[in-house]
């Protein structure tokens, strides 16, 4: 998460994941599924990934825990409450995962991108769900000063009315981006999507405000 100041526990947030049939395990599912095919399909020897607002980091250490390739990915989990941040770094140590780093900073500016920037697979897992709709679409026209060419970006957002995310989809297109996937499960309010990067890589700026959380 980003810096916020309401009253959401941010570790408690993530105790529905103990229930496999709960709606966050599904989605849980799904960002592991695509991260997996992501990696499927990248032959390459090194790859960069960064989380925003990574939490505790399960989808990330969940797709790489069981892969033989896993140390072929340098990535960085970009977490704000040091609760999280410690629990995805005993996670990361329980898989063995040397090539991850959990950072503890604010997702919500440049700054923290230092060393992430560029990263060839973004992965933005409840995040548009908690910044305003102004926010959501600076964040996306943002991505390409954070992507690297042919980058991927695997995002998340509710679809509780009213829906953004038919929004969401058109202003990843006009930031250079083409879909790849869009998952709305008829029975749950969530949605998750893949949009693949065909414009050109900008050079993140050192520092300024990206979004700010707002839940």
């Amino acid at each position: 998460m980003a810096s916020v100041t309401a009253a959401i526990d941010w570790h408690d947030w993530h105790l529905p994941y103990d229930d496999d049939t709960s709606p966050l395990s599904r989605r849980l599912r799904l960002v592991q599924q695509h991260i997996s095919e992501w990696l499927d399909h990248r032959p390459d020897s090194s790859l960069r990934i960064v989380s925003v607002c990574a939490g505790q980091g399960h989808d990330l250490i969940g797709a790489l825990a069981s892969r033989s390739d896993a140390d072929r990915v340098c990535a960085e989990l970009i977490e704000y409450d040091p609760r999280n941040v410690a629990a995805a770094r005993m996670g990361i140590a329980a898989a063995g995962l040397n090539g991850i780093t959990a950072t503890q900073a604010d997702a919500g500016d440049f700054a923290a991108y230092r060393r992430a920037a560029p990263a060839d697979l973004v992965v933005l897992a409840g995040v548009l769900g908690n910044i305003s709709d102004g926010d959501v679409r600076a964040t996306i026209n943002a991505l390409p000063r954070l992507c690297a060419a042919d980058a991927t970006v695997i995002w998340t957002r509710t679809r509780r009315s009213p829906d953004l995310t038919p929004a969401i989809r058109g202003w990843f297109t006009d930031a250079g981006f083409a879909e790849e996937a869009f998952h709305a499960p008829p029975d749950v309010l969530f949605s998750v999507g893949a949009h693949r990067f065909h414009g050109q890589p900008q050079q993140a700026r050192p520092t300024g405000r990206i979004f700010t959380f707002t839940a």
